[in-house]
């Protein structure tokens, strides 16, 4: 169409049937957007909370939106009414109700008019300001109204993923912080008594805080998603919830622990008495082989032997004492404590033992090794040598004296060897015979 008009071209008749059905399509969307905002479970209950810090701040301003979103709904809706109506005065519309038509459908010649209050709050699309009236046109109203849509719609998403993740996760937590709070005063963990008795209680304290702010503020534990500009885009922050989450499970660990001391802990407390018994009979041992080595053994150090720790039968008395008064929650820590140094101490005993009886075990291996080459020099014909017999009955007599020393007793041993090796590495002549005889037995 050749014609013009303030707003540019006329429009004919089928550019203006094209227009209104696609402005009627856009209109039933916003009607039906608005409907679900208006009755959105987030919507209804952040107008029923009292509301704190960023949260009351962005609702503050998200109802602004919703009113003046309803503002320019209407004023739309009169628009396209009376576009309508216009249209449907005569089958085939005249120019001026052409002329009429274009400046209504594509010109800005709608007039909305809010509340001073409203228009302050709500955000602008230039961000400054807000204005008693403003004028826009159809397409800029649908524009204007799908912005004012997205961020109220975004608050109102993200307020209620909060509360349909967070309290109810509390108290979920919570119910379990007091079965544990019930099953750890059953065992003695008691607040000032016991670290995890302190821990539950900071951790009441601090679920207790932690609900009244999220149904308050919960724009507070909302974390947008980056780089997301869909209306509701990221997820409830649940670092502190997480945190006294784990917090509860180590004490939870604690008290399982206590439990498990007070199921066993007679049987435990027996087998420290007997790891002890051990331990002490060991060093009794020890202290009678020592006495037998300083009067057997002559020009040796031998280790001095220490005596029965009394430091922990004095702790074996006090966990029988916690366990005979029921308090486990003393009794498990000194129980892994006491098992873990009976043990090193029955280790020490055994040590003791064998450092001390070392000389006697030299003394045993020498005299061994004496009796194994004299029963070789007569299993192979020589137990009459008289070199042999000699060196055999001075280091016997070394060996099985005391004091015996060792160094002496042993330098004996290994001359008696020598000359073993070398008496049946050689040929003899055998008595009555006339040639000689090799008699060269195995090598030493």
């Amino acid at each position: 169409m050749g014609d013009t008009g303030p707003t540019g071209p006329v429009m004919d008749r089928d550019e203006v049937d094209r227009a209104l059905a696609r402005l009627g399509a856009e209109h039933e969307a916003v009607e039906t957007s608005l409907l679900a905002l208006q009755d959105h479970a987030g919507r209804r209950l952040l107008e029923g909370a009292e509301l704190t810090g960023v949260t009351v701040e962005r609702w503050s301003a998200a109802e602004a939106s919703i009113t003046l979103l309803w503002s320019y709904f209407d004023a739309y809706t009169g628009a396209l009414r009376t576009a309508r109506e216009i249209r449907s005065r005569r089958r085939w519309s005249s120019r001026e109700d052409l002329v009429e038509l274009t400046e209504l459908l594509r010109g800005e010649a709608v007039t909305v008019a809010g509340g001073a209050a409203a228009l302050a709050q709500a955000p602008t699309p230039d961000g400054g300001p807000g204005r008693l009236s403003e004028r826009y046109s159809l397409a800029a109203l649908v524009e204007r109204m799908n912005q004012l849509y997205a961020t109220s719609l975004d608050m109102v998403v993200a307020a209620d993923a909060v509360w349909s993740a967070l309290p109810a996760r509390i108290d979920l937590l919570a119910a379990e912080l007091q079965r544990t709070r019930k099953l750890a005063h059953s065992v003695g963990v008691r607040p000032g008594e016991h670290p995890s008795g302190d821990d539950l209680e900071r951790i009441t304290r601090t679920l207790t805080r932690l609900r009244e702010r999220v149904v308050s503020d919960p724009l507070a534990f909302w974390l947008p998603a980056e780089g997301s500009s869909a209306p509701g885009g990221g997820r409830p922050d649940t670092t502190v919830y997480d945190r006294e989450a784990r917090a509860l499970e180590e004490v939870r660990r604690e008290i399982d622990a206590v439990l498990a001391v007070r199921q066993d802990a007679e049987q435990r407390i027996v087998r420290l008495r007997d790891v002890l018994s051990r331990a002490d009979r060991t060093l009794a041992e020890a202290r009678t082989a020592r006495g037998e080595v300083l009067a057997k053994i002559a020009a040796t150090e031998v280790p001095v032997v220490g005596g029965p720790p009394i430091v922990l039968q004095e702790q074996l008395a006090a966990a029988a004492e916690y366990r005979r008064h029921a308090q486990w929650h003393r009794l498990s820590p000194l129980l892994e404590s006491l098992e873990e140094k009976a043990e090193d101490e029955l280790l020490r005993a055994r040590e003791s033992l064998t450092a001390v009886t070392a000389p006697l075990a030299v003394r045993a291996e020498l005299r061994g090794r004496l009796d194994a080459y004299k029963a070789k020099v007569a299993r192979l014909g020589f137990a009459e040598d008289p070199e042999l017999a000699e060196k055999y009955e001075k280091a016997r007599r070394m060996l099985w004296s005391a004091p015996c020393d060792l160094r002496v007793a042993e330098q004996a041993v290994l001359r008696y060897q020598h000359a073993a090796a070398e008496t049946l590495g050689s040929p003899r002549r055998v008595p009555g015979q006339g040639g000689p005889v090799d008699r060269t037995g195995p090598g030493v």
